[in-house]
């Protein structure tokens, strides 16, 4: 009810991460399950250049999440941002591109300013629940230092325990949004 986590057989409304963590964020869902063609086709994306994969992944995430967004209304579109250094090594981000595709679909604005990663963090991939937080917990600033939109949409590639949203979300909670929502390609299996 909260990530968007399939349970399998659970008859709970959250997975174990969203029951014991209080989120920042409102509310997301994912594309795909993450598993390991996912890894791979993500991984393309990411890191070998393979920059074309945005128009499937964003078509898919248009058609599947349309109504979803619509029920949000999100005045703009996030993507989850890179460190600098990072961007450079890369020369684009993900996120950023599907950003673009959804905002392209959906007609909404994709807004790159305002959410700014000031901390390289290490790889979340490597990392348990609690250094994720660790890592994550002041990635994140906003600038300026006000944000006027009510209701964000953040864009991502994949959510495992919900960390990066978490610092995101409470970023921009922190200046002035009132609710946060995702979207991902990928996402991990709840418990």
């Amino acid at each position: 009810m909260k990530c968007g986590k399939p349970l399998g057989e659970s008859d709970g409304e959250y997975c174990m991460d969203c029951g014991k963590t209080g989120h920042a964020y409102d509310r997301g869902r994912a594309l795909f399950l993450y598993d390991d063609r996912l890894r791979d086709s993500i991984a393309a994306f990411k890191y070998r250049g393979r920059r074309e994969y945005k128009r499937f992944y964003g078509e898919e995430m248009s058609l599947a999440f349309g109504v979803q967004a619509a029920r949000w209304r999100p005045e703009v579109l996030i993507p989850v941002p890179l460190h600098p250094s990072r961007r450079r090594k890369r020369g684009y981000n993900q996120a950023e591109l599907l950003a673009r595709e959804l905002g392209r679909s959906w007609h909404i604005p994709v807004e790159t300013g305002l959410l700014v990663r000031v901390e390289k963090t290490l790889p979340q991939k490597g990392l348990g629940g609690r250094e994720r937080r660790r890592n994550m917990k002041t990635a994140f600033k906003i600038r300026p230092d006000h944000v006027k939109f009510k209701t964000i949409l953040l864009i991502d590639d994949i959510y495992t325990t919900g960390s990066t949203m978490d610092a995101a979300a409470r970023a921009l909670k922190e200046k002035g949004a009132g609710k946060v929502y995702f979207l991902c390609i990928g996402i991990g299996s709840g418990r």
